[in-house]
């Protein structure tokens, strides 16, 4: 088992649980890799981490350190304003990431856990059909490209040097502090916003936090996890109507949705420049979690409701104190 674990991006969405779980269970010591000081768990470290890149220097971070939990990342812009977007996401998802598996190879770290992407897989899934890690790569935007080129290259280090690799593809992670678009849509739903979102009959897989750092704290020590990758979701999929009213629900509020046709929310959003936010709401996207249950005997722990429970209750805080 190993003794410390440098977890990376360690004041991250993910990162940040993965230190949390660990020094909560004390079975493995966390190291916490960010670039500035934060407080910590008792019973995590604290060191700091350069910005990813080809150049970066790992060697204080990863002193000591039995294996690692890579949950740093150039994460995914919607709407990304550099010249040259997939450069940028290879500079850090993939020449970083190679830098700190080399570097971590070199000083004998034994496993490496890397939190990739649902979308190396691809964007959506047609009706009744999952992903499975046994498909082919089909990025379809430059994150993806970039977590499916980092997946390649560390499985290649790994059959260099010796050192296992293990890749995670989570599809939409949710949890207490969540960002992006499943934030907006807690927040419409918790201010009564009417959503034209209630005759939607997609089925979308998702991952809650804690389901997420369970699979993950399982493979920094099971030994079936070495080489593989797995696909993790909650094990229940659902339509966006049924996520809204569930999320509804979990917030003690009436959900407000108005059955509009999904042909023509397409339409409207394609006119007005959101034809990608469409796609998010009204596509499918499923994962096959076969692979990983039989691999690793795993179930997700949590369920979508309590799931989803936990995830709002910042936000529920927040409206007894008047501050949301």
């Amino acid at each position: 088992m190993p003794g410390r674990v440098l977890v990376t991006g360690a004041t991250g969405f993910v990162g940040g649980a993965v230190v949390s779980r660990l020094a909560r269970e004390g079975r493995m010591a966390p190291v916490a890799g960010c670039r500035r000081e934060v407080v910590l768990p008792a019973g995590a470290e604290w060191r700091r981490a350069p910005s990813l890149g080809p150049d970066a220097d790992w060697g204080d971070a990863l002193h000591g350190v039995d294996a690692v939990v890579h949950a740093a990342a150039r994460v995914h812009v919607m709407d990304d304003a550099v010249a040259d977007p997939l450069a940028a996401y290879r500079w850090a998802n993939v020449e970083g990431t190679l830098a700190l598996a080399r570097q971590a190879a070199a000083v004998g770290v034994r496993r490496f856990v890397f939190v990739s992407s649902i979308k190396v897989n691809g964007e959506h899934t047609a009706p009744g059909v999952a992903f499975t890690p046994a498909d082919a790569p089909a990025p379809e935007d430059p994150y993806g490209v970039s977590k499916a080129e980092a997946e390649a290259a560390l499985f290649a280090l790994g059959r260099e040097t010796g050192m296992e690799m293990v890749v995670v593809r989570p599809p939409l992670v949710y949890g207490p502090g969540v960002s992006g678009n499943f934030a907006r849509l807690l927040h419409w739903v918790q201010r009564g916003v009417p959503l034209p979102l209630g005759a939607v009959d997609n089925r979308r897989s998702l991952v809650g936090l804690d389901n997420l750092v369970d699979l993950l704290v399982t493979c920094l020590t099971h030994p079936a996890a070495a080489g593989q990758v797995f696909l993790v979701s909650d094990g229940e999929d659902l339509s966006t109507t049924d996520l809204l009213r569930r999320v509804a629900a979990a917030m003690g509020r009436r959900s407000r949705l108005l059955p509009l046709p999904p042909a023509l929310l397409r339409v409207g959003a394609r006119a007005v420049g959101r034809g990608e936010m469409a796609r998010r709401l009204l596509d499918s996207l499923q994962v096959d979690m076969s692979h990983t249950r039989e691999t690793l005997g795993w179930e997700p722990p949590v369920s979508v409701d309590e799931g989803l429970r936990r995830a709002v209750a910042p936000l529920r805080i927040g409206d007894a104190g008047g501050v949301a």
